[in-house]
């Protein structure tokens, strides 16, 4: 059938939009949340109120989102960041109109609680990095985890984050089921002695960045005798948890490091002016852990999926698929910087900078 001039040219052009939205939507990356620490101007008293003014006049994150970057939380989260040359510090509230815990003793599995959670990767490599949990008792457990558990990485539960220091305060009442609460605030200061123990500087990061992610589980829950615990169905399963986060992971697994946030130590004092990009080498970098996805889990099209040239950042890329008597691994030369970039069979990322 003949289309008349003007329907024609009007159809044309539709045709021509659905594709451009096609290969927006084909071609776009979920780009991760990023955050500026700024230096703390006086010694913080670490009591879960944050009324210092260093805290006062830093900048909230963004409220949290759940882990699959889907919906917005029942409840608001957010958080604040300060470092000096001792601690790195965190501060979150949560909104919680039932503030409830039950495990008090350090290094038990704290998520089994409503909990805050922090993730800490120093290198960006997606080994060797840190996670650390608390509950509204105030109750620890801190864990140094060498590769994700898709890698067959070790948990090192007996590891400690020696002379940290935390606190809660809660506006409301623990464990009280007769009333109803605000919110509950942790309050916490790392030493950069530890957590600098697993990255390629001992040095604190001023002026450069960490890759980090924040994690809030929250459960469903009965009232026994007054008592809380976690919500179960008419089976006497344990309904799944809530996990809202600060970065969104795109899956409902925190231990994909690759997807976190960009945490970026200004020197400034807070309230001053600091301009953070994250790496134009690290748009290549998702890209590169989303088709290691992919061979990782035998994904069909995968091998073949590799060698398809990308547009990234105006751009042109060409992945290579190495495989050699001792594994695999993927590589590609960056147009921006010309330094390769590998990922390793393990998952291990690394930069090899241009000679």
């Amino acid at each position: 059938m003949k289309l008349p001039p003007l329907k024609y040219k009007k159809l044309s052009l539709l045709i021509v939009l659905l594709m451009y939205v096609g290969c927006v939507v084909a071609t776009s990356q979920v780009v991760p949340r990023s955050y500026v620490a700024f230096k703390a101007t006086e010694p913080l008293v670490i009591d879960g109120k944050a009324d210092e003014a260093a805290w006062k006049n830093s900048e909230w994150s963004q409220d949290y989102i759940d882990i699959e970057g889907k919906k917005e939380p029942t409840y608001k989260t957010r958080m604040k960041m300060l470092w000096d040359n001792e601690y790195l510090y965190f501060m979150a509230k949560m909104e919680e109109p039932h503030v409830w815990a039950t495990l008090k003793q350090r290094d038990t599995v704290i998520f089994y609680n409503n909990d805050f959670e922090i993730f800490i990767d120093p290198d960006g490599d997606t080994h060797n990095y840190y996670e650390y949990e608390m509950n509204a008792h105030n109750t620890l457990w801190d864990l140094f985890l060498t590769k994700p558990y898709r890698n067959n990485g070790k948990v090192i539960d007996s590891w400690d984050i020696q002379g940290v220091k935390s606190a809660v305060s809660i506006q409301g009442t623990l464990n009280d089921s007769s009333d109803l609460d605000e919110e509950w605030v942790v309050e916490i200061a790392i030493p950069w002695a530890v957590i600098t123990e697993a990255s390629n500087s001992s040095k604190v990061p001023e002026n450069d960045f960490w890759r980090l992610n924040f994690s809030r589980v929250n459960w469903d829950f009965d009232l026994t005798d007054g008592r809380y615990s976690r919500k179960k169905d008419e089976s006497g399963k344990f309904l799944p948890e809530y996990n809202w986060v600060w970065s969104p992971q795109g899956v409902i697994n925190m231990h994909e490091p690759e997807h976190w946030g960009y945490v970026y130590f200004s020197s400034e004092n807070p309230g001053g002016k600091a301009d953070f990009t994250i790496p134009k080498d690290d748009h290549i970098k998702w890209y590169m852990y989303e088709l290691y996805r992919g061979l990782l889990h035998g994904k069909k099209g995968a091998e073949k999926s590799v060698s398809k040239p990308k547009q990234i950042l105006g751009s042109t890329i060409k992945p290579t698929l190495e495989k050699h008597s001792f594994g695999w691994n993927i590589w590609v030369k960056s147009p921006f910087t010309e330094n390769v970039l590998v990922i390793k069979e393990d998952g291990k990322f690394e930069s090899i900078e241009k000679k």
